[in-house]
């Protein structure tokens, strides 16, 4: 797996059937053409979504979307729409994502597609859905890779027992990721403040953000996210935020994704290292800048120096003001002029 902070997670989810339908291409070539831009602009890591309408959800479900978005008003049905690919698609998608230089990755949402996915995902991603679905946590848990789970709409209990879950499936690679569970989530609902509480709560595991905050121009959502801590970012993707669908108005496109990975290497050129040390920009003003001991009237060879015939100016290239008193009431071994800066041969 690629090892860049933070890394970066497109989710394509199923955007890339509206995107089908719009180039009038088939979902599976469209499915490559979202790899392709996400990996032109630098994402860690394609993610899709596994499941089958009649195993995720009653077909009495109502939406809990949008519907002025997405008009569909039951879940069954929207799941129906996007429910097509099977072992083979998700085989071609994971080679395909791969030989692009990305991780890859499905979140499943049924048994039969945690079973399939072992031998393709780089490790696996759990929806905030299923964080209460304990048993199949502790399937996914069991296969021995990394599990990244999303914690929206949950209290800190259920995370708790989440990870408990895990652990003792035998996972020892973790990923809790903030995420509220409203699509698209206010700015003022973000409660990115819940990164550092996962991190001070859960020490030993790591912690990201799954975002559902509508992009913007800046895209400090994300920016802020990583200041806080994020390890992992996970935002929906999408090619045209313009489309009808339930997550194209949330999603970034390729430009945002861009901007946002600018954003995490420009704030991690401006932190920069923690040890406070003296930098090699700032030797000559460190020298320029700082104050020595300065004559105030010109002496002759054998005076003595009172307190009156010293000041502290610029530069510090002599002696160091705190040496203030132990220059007083010492002789100048010279004449010398009036603002000169004092060195210790001239004492």
């Amino acid at each position: 797996m690629r090892n860049t902070k933070p890394y970066v997670i497109a989710e394509m989810g199923v955007n890339f059937y509206d995107t089908a339908k719009v180039l009038n291409i088939t979902p599976l070539d469209a499915a490559k053409l979202y790899i392709d831009k996400a990996a032109e602009v630098g994402v860690d890591c394609a993610k899709f979504q596994s499941y089958k309408a009649d195993t995720i959800v009653s077909k009495n479900s109502p939406a809990y979307w949008d519907l002025k978005k997405e008009p569909t008003k039951t879940q069954h049905a929207l799941f129906q729409k996007h429910d097509r690919f099977n072992e083979s698609d998700y085989r071609e998608l994971c080679e395909y994502t791969h030989a692009k230089g990305m991780d890859f990755t499905s979140t499943p949402f049924d048994y039969a597609s945690a079973d399939y996915l072992e031998k393709m995902v780089d490790f696996y991603k759990i929806s905030s859905s299923d964080l209460s679905n304990i048993p199949f946590i502790q399937h996914i848990g069991a296969k021995g890779k990394p599990v990244y789970i999303s914690v929206g709409a949950a209290y800190l209990s259920e995370v708790d027992e989440a990870v408990r879950t895990l652990k003792n499936s035998g996972c020892r690679d973790i990923v809790l990721f903030h995420c509220v569970l409203s699509y698209p989530t206010k700015p003022s609902d973000a409660n990115l403040k819940v990164i550092q509480t996962l991190k001070k709560d859960f020490p030993d595991v790591r912690v990201g953000f799954s975002d559902h905050v509508a992009p913007d121009d800046t895209m400090m959502t994300l920016a802020t996210a990583y200041l806080l801590g994020a390890e992992v970012i996970e935002k929906h993707f999408t090619l045209d935020k313009t489309l009808p669908g339930n997550d194209h108005y949330h999603s970034g496109d390729p430009e945002d994704f861009k901007k946002a990975i600018a954003n995490f290497r420009w704030i991690d050129t401006v932190l920069g290292s923690a040890e406070k040390t003296v930098l090699e920009c700032e030797i000559t003003p460190r020298r320029e800048a700082r104050r020595s001991l300065v004559l105030t009237r010109d002496m002759k060879k054998g005076e003595i120096i009172q307190k009156t015939d010293i000041m502290a100016k610029r530069p510090g290239t002599g002696i160091a003001p705190k040496f203030t008193d132990i220059v007083i009431g010492r002789t100048v071994n010279q004449d010398l002029c009036e603002d000169t800066v004092l060195t210790w041969d001239m004492v």
